[in-house]
């Protein structure tokens, strides 16, 4: 039976709805934010169930408007607000100048489009304007056990997809043949079928695989392995590579399920791992190890980076950690929820103390250039004393 057999797209409630609206509302008090407007899809589907052409607004003092322009009756069947029918972003300004409100508003200024933004403080007037991202990001980052839910059956689907690719991987199958494969298994077992990843030119293909040359293909995205993908104007993600012996296929795949993402990523190697692999990956074996047993509430992410970075350097591999080259990234570790790249972040210069209900990947890979390359990654969600695991699938190297 697939999970497709017994899907269960379950909605939030009414309180967990409620909950979140507070959270923003006094964090706006503490920021002396008089209102908030929101234009982006996924703050305003997590702040009101829905992801519908639409816009929402908030005071301070708890006043909500949401307005839609498509679809009306949809959003009505999805949210608990009341709907205020619009047609474009004039008759939002307009009803919002009429109800008087003034003062300092907070925009989502890491997404917001430059032309709804000129558009917008000239029609309301608005001189005092401030960011409110970081503000939406932080609450976002703190899962209820609803949202832990739905982030624990996307980790199903990522079972099915690793537990498939130790029957369907071939030698001599290109990297293409297999992506296309697991993708259908992820689909048959919930995947929604999109990932989402917050910024401008943000690109995320749902799976990558690599193997040797392919994995060494520096890429523009903050990623350290992205894959050769086909052609210039998809420059990431499977190539028409073809599946050798003994050299590892990294297989990273991201699931989606009722809009919560996971992400990881499993080693297979078919034959005999070469030996120019075994060092590198032991480290990576070991960093998912130290930081299991490690992380729990009240540690601090950069203490867990510095932790994975002692190990890498003990075994002198710096050079190929996280990237080689112009391929570097700062990170080891990222957030997921609703995007792939939430906080918390696990870098050397983050400060961020672990909370319960935080869930985040980390990703040890190396880079190994003229080789190939090899690494982990592992989603976990934070709890007072532990770290517990997203999916149930073994991480160590599948020798096929």
């Amino acid at each position: 039976m697939s999970v497709l057999d017994k899907l269960d797209f379950e909605r939030p409630t009414k309180n967990e709805i409620d909950s979140r609206i507070e959270k923003l509302r006094v964090r706006m008090v503490e920021k002396d934010i008089d209102f908030a407007i929101l234009f982006q899809n996924t703050d305003i589907f997590y702040f009101t169930g829905t992801m519908q052409n639409s816009v929402f607004f908030i005071s301070k003092n708890g006043d909500i408007l949401f307005f839609v322009e498509k679809s009306i009756e949809r959003a009505k069947r999805e949210t608990y607000f009341d709907i205020i029918p619009v047609s474009d972003n004039n008759g939002i300004f307009k009803i919002i100048k009429q109800k008087g409100f003034k003062g300092r508003v907070g925009l989502e200024l890491d997404v917001l489009p430059s032309q709804i933004f000129l558009k917008l403080t000239k029609e309301l007037n608005l001189s005092d304007v401030v960011d409110v991202s970081g503000i939406i990001r932080e609450i976002r980052m703190i899962k209820s056990e609803y949202e832990l839910r739905q982030i624990k059956k996307s980790g199903e689907i990522v079972d099915a997809v690793f537990r498939s690719a130790k029957d369907l991987l071939k030698e001599g199958m290109t990297e293409l043949e297999l992506a296309s494969i697991l993708e259908s298994v992820g689909r048959k077992n919930g995947h929604n079928g999109a990932m989402r990843m917050r910024g401008f030119n943000q690109e995320m293909d749902n799976i990558t695989i690599t193997q040797g040359s392919s994995g060494t293909v520096v890429g523009y995205a903050d990623a350290p392995i992205l894959g050769q993908g086909l052609c210039p104007a998809v420059p990431h993600g499977a190539s028409l590579k073809s599946i050798e012996r003994n050299i590892p296929v990294l297989i990273d795949y991201g699931a989606c399920f009722n809009g919560y993402i996971t992400d990881e990523t499993r080693p297979f190697v078919i034959g005999k791992l070469d030996s120019f692999f075994e060092l590198p990956y032991n480290v990576a074996f070991e960093i998912i190890e130290k930081i299991s047993e490690t992380g729990k509430e009240g540690v601090n992410a950069k203490d867990l980076y510095n932790l994975s970075f002692e190990l890498v350097k003990k075994a002198n591999l710096t050079e190929y950690f996280m990237g080689y080259g112009e391929g570097k990234v700062n990170f080891l570790g990222h957030g997921l929820g609703l995007e792939i790249n939430e906080l918390p972040v696990i870098t050397p210069k983050h400060d961020i103390i672990l909370q319960e209900g935080m869930v985040f990947a980390v990703e040890p890979k190396f880079i190994l250039p003229g080789k190939g390359v090899i690494g982990i990654e592992v989603d976990f969600i934070v709890r007072k004393d532990c770290l517990e695991r997203v999916s149930n699938s073994s991480y160590e190297l599948s020798v096929l």
